[in-house]
């Protein structure tokens, strides 16, 4: 069972966390431009598939990563985008977890029948650096979602969101380090300084990865193998389960009306 699902594929480089972007490495290595932007048709409506039972083939409370391979609010999709959003309002018993670098597209991209949110939507802005974070958490804030996160990734510097984090919107933070050619270094200490920020407010916070190259108290790290960097970014102890969120996902107005006949 998949749980990435990528309507489309291919995005434009927005800031600096895109320089060394895996998509375009991945590409590139199959003689491809990151830079075509494309709908998957193979995987486009991956959500609302069946089996031959005429069950969903994605089970009910599934959380699926959205455009890994390109971003869902660009400006290029905003056509495909429209029946995206029909899928995700009909797998109201599914999770979908959004990340965007581009959250100033997408008051004017939600649907009309968004009012202050879908329960079954988490959505997650990038934030490299504080140039970033600076940027797009305010317009995160501003935004009618039920649920709300930021990953920091590739992290290339330390950030400072005390002032984002207040209010309490804020439920989950992702750190994750840089890998493909040319990757840069990911320090320890700008780990640890949005650790202690979310553990403050006890925020949910995951370190996933140190990365290809990473520092620590003036040391630099060569670490190749993604089991390992994973490991270390678990080993360094800085991960916190921060205040219950409580998802309220509910099953499709039809499937309802199965289960009622049913039992």
């Amino acid at each position: 069972m998949k749980d990435i699902w990528n309507p489309w594929h291919g995005c434009i480089k927005k800031s600096e966390g895109c320089t060394n972007c895996y998509m375009y490495a991945n590409d590139s290595a199959r003689g491809q431009d990151g830079s075509r932007i494309y709908k998957v048709k193979g995987d486009f409506d991956l959500p609302v598939r069946r089996n031959r039972q005429g069950e969903y083939k994605i089970p009910f409370g599934t959380k699926i990563r959205v455009c890994l391979n390109s971003d869902f609010f660009l400006k290029e999709a905003d056509e495909w985008r429209i029946e995206a959003w029909k899928f995700i309002q009909q797998r109201s018993d599914v999770l979908f977890w959004l990340l965007t670098k581009r959250p100033e597209r997408v008051r004017k991209c939600l649907p009309e029948n968004w009012g202050d949110g879908w329960e079954n939507v988490w959505f997650n802005v990038t934030i490299e650096n504080q140039l970033r974070a600076d940027e797009r958490m305010p317009i995160l804030l501003d935004l009618p979602f039920k649920h709300k996160g930021f990953m920091a990734a590739p992290l290339l510097g330390e950030i400072h969101v005390e002032k984002y984090l207040i209010d309490g919107q804020i439920e989950s933070i992702l750190v994750d380090g840089e890998n493909y050619p040319n990757a840069r270094p990911c320090d320890y200490q700008w780990v640890k300084t949005l650790y202690e920020q979310a553990v403050l407010y006890n925020i949910t916070f995951e370190f996933l990865s140190t990365g290809k190259w990473f520092t620590k108290n003036g040391k630099m790290f060569h670490i190749s193998n993604r089991m390992v960097q994973r490991e270390q970014a678990i080993k360094s102890g800085m991960q916190h389960q921060g205040k219950d969120v409580e998802i309220k996902l509910s099953l499709p107005e039809h499937e309802q009306l199965k289960f009622e006949i049913f039992t």
